[in-house]
This record gives structure tokens, C-alpha cells and sequence, in this order.
């Protein structure tokens, strides 16, 4: 995976998401809900439900999430799956965010998230 294809891919993923949260903070009612983006961190308050941390790791070429529930993972970029893989069990960024926040919000989580044409 070249740098140029990690920047491209991780930035569409932190776009995406952005934006999917803030149209998740308008159709739930959650107390202390916010999200921000800045300088390669995406930071997802659920006030009392607790902080999602996901950030671009360009030395690794990864993205780190923290997550309230399951605590840190780190991400890969499969380029022939064209997906972001947790490699001790297999499980991709948007399957794990799906049903985490699912569950702490109790309303389906639908992120599919979209990848870059080489």
C-alpha cells in the first residue's frame, strides 16, 4: 500500500464518517452527542454512552479506533478486499462501528463505508 493509497483511503473513510455522524446527531435525540474531525482525528461523543476515537496512523498506515465497548483496534487497508481489516479477528472498521453503536443507541447503524478507485 503506497502512502498516496493509505491518505486517499483513510481520508475518505474520516470524510464519510464525519458526515454520517452529523446526520446521526439529527436523527437521534442523544444528550452530548458531537462529533469533530481535526488533523487526522475523528472524535465521536455519545455523552454518557461514552467516546469513539478513530485516527490516521500514516507511519503504519493504519487507522486506530477507541471504542468504549471494545476497547483499541488497529486497521488495515486490504486493498484487494477494499475494506479496513482488524486482523486478530477479521472484522472490518464499518462491521464493528455497525453494531457497537447499534446497540448503545438501540436503533439500526448502517455505515458502509466507500472506497477510493486506484
Amino acid at each position: 500500500l503506497s502512502q498516496d493509497t493509505y491518505h486517499r483511503q483513510s481520508e475518505i473513510v474520516m470524510e464519510y464518517l464525519l458526515e454520517y455522524f452529523e446526520n446521526l446527531d439529527e436523527r437521534l435525540d442523544i444528550d452530548d452527542f458531537d462529533v469533530e474531525y481535526s488533523s487526522g482525528v475523528l472524535t465521536l461523543k455519545c455523552g454518557s454512552l461514552g467516546t469513539y476515537v478513530l485516527n490516521k496512523q500514516p507511519p503504519n498506515k493504519q487507522i486506530w479506533l477507541s471504542s468504549p465497548i471494545s476497547g483499541p483496534k488497529r486497521y488495515d487497508f486490504d486493498s484487494k478486499h477494499k475494506k479496513w481489516f482488524y486482523h486478530r479477528d477479521n472484522s472490518t472498521l464499518d462491521e464493528l462501528l455497525n453494531e457497537e453503536l447499534s446497540t448503545i443507541f438501540g436503533t439500526k447503524v448502517n455505515i458502509s463505508l466507500p472506497n477510493a478507485s486506484n
